[in-house]
């Protein structure tokens, strides 16, 4: 199996809805918004990362990176902070690699890019092999604190609550 990764690119579109619709057609805990949020983020120029895993010239997996807000109690704000996802990857494929080698890209790049850190709401049991965890004092209101993880990239994982872009209220 030859993956590659790279940005998405115009021609991309389709088939990254396409993946992301299938791998969330079957999956808990989702209101099968995603692919209308990755559509959002990209109309508003909140896609910071776009990355596509392909193989054999046919899109297999893709993971967002878009930026979040982190509030504290006194309006202080955190800066260089981004949110992981949607990830997605053909439901024939899951369990295979894809997904993993996307997050790795993804945070290599955060890295290259010197964010301060990345936040996702993931399944920890997953998650924590990538160095995510729950902080107590990072919050996302509404989920499950365990459920919602930071990785801090430089420096240290900021308290108070994140906001991710509008495009995550996306429904249509």
């Amino acid at each position: 199996m030859t993956i590659q990764h790279r940005h998405e690119t115009t021609d991309d579109i389709a088939a990254i809805e396409a993946v992301t619709i299938a791998a969330f057609a079957d999956a808990p805990h989702t209101s099968h918004t995603e692919q209308f949020i990755v559509c959002a983020l990209r109309a508003a120029n909140e896609l910071t990362l776009s990355i596509v895993a392909e193989e054999h010239w046919q899109v297999v997996g893709h993971v967002a990176l878009s930026p979040v807000m982190i509030t504290d109690d006194q309006g202080r704000k955190a800066d260089g902070w981004y949110g992981l996802g949607p990830i997605s990857v053909l439901p024939q494929r899951q369990g295979q690699g894809i997904g993993s080698r996307l997050v790795e890209q993804a945070l290599t790049e955060l890295r290259t890019m010197r964010a301060a850190g990345c936040v996702l709401l993931g399944d920890p049991a997953y998650y924590t092999r990538f160095g995510f965890q729950a902080h107590a004092g990072l919050q996302l209101p509404g989920v499950p604190p365990g459920y919602f993880m930071a990785l801090p990239l430089h420096g240290t994982v900021p308290e108070g609550i994140a906001h991710y872009s509008d495009a995550f209220n996306a429904a249509a």
